[in-house]
């Protein structure tokens, strides 16, 4: 399939940031700016919601932190935000950060304040045997093929033991065209404009995220599949109490 964009099926194309051989400044240039997009585009409200509902639901443990695991954390800023969520709401939290790329800890550690402590790891996540209450990804499942996306939900679903959440991008064609059209404008990092628009179209449909829970043995009856304003699709798992 060619890297155009198509409402019926995801590109194949690849992302200039995920070429391990991409220097740390402009790497870390890159993670800075997509946050910079994230906070413009109210990303992070999907999963701090998630968050709320858990902690509505009585659903953290007692006696110990909630803990917390990132996976494709780049450059941090999700689990910076939901530190000061937690330290608002006065929820203890252990937050783990896991990204592939060995720029991404360095990267994250650098642009978190030395009072909110979170811990980085560096592995491929299905190499990795970390386990959390919580597991959470953002932008991150749109890098994986279907078969990876299917064995991602399985691993989250294994990993997890209160509950997974997903946020990530709705493929549309006003979003493809409209955030190539703004990342000119705002002048964004050039592999922000090269990567956003293919991440949009690699990115979901409800039906993709049908298939691939099917292909993971997640029952669909178990999961919410929720559009967010603007431009997310957000996939959220909690298990039985």
């Amino acid at each position: 399939m060619s890297g155009g964009f198509s409402i019926d099926a995801r590109s194949r194309a690849p992302e200039l940031m995920d070429d391990h051989a991409v220097d740390y400044e402009t790497f870390r240039g890159c993670l800075a700016d997509l946050a910079r997009v994230n906070a413009m585009t109210l990303a992070y409200r999907p999963t701090l919601a998630f968050l709320d509902r858990l902690r509505g639901e009585r659903r953290l443990p007692e006696g110990r932190p909630l803990t917390i695991l990132d996976v494709g954390s780049g450059y941090g800023d999700t689990l910076r935000v939901i530190a000061r969520w937690a330290r608002r709401r006065g929820v203890p939290v252990a937050l783990t950060g896991l990204d592939g790329n060995p720029w991404s800890a360095r990267a994250a550690a650098e642009a978190t304040p030395a009072d909110l402590a979170v811990s980085w790891v560096t592995s491929n996540v299905f190499e990795s045997s970390e386990r959390a209450d919580v597991i959470l990804s953002s932008l991150f499942t749109h890098h994986l093929d279907d078969r990876e996306l299917a064995r991602f939900l399985a691993w989250s679903e294994d990993a997890a033991s209160v509950g997974w959440f997903v946020n990530d991008l709705r493929r549309s064609r006003f979003s493809h065209a409209g955030f190539a059209l703004a990342s000119r404008l705002l002048r964004m990092h050039p592999f922000v404009r090269h990567d956003g628009p293919v991440s949009i179209a690699r990115a979901f449909v409800e039906a993709d995220w049908r298939a691939a829970l099917a292909g993971a043995g997640v029952p669909e009856r178990d999961v919410e599949v929720r559009r967010w304003f603007p431009f997310r699709l957000c996939v959220s798992r909690v298990k039985p109490g």
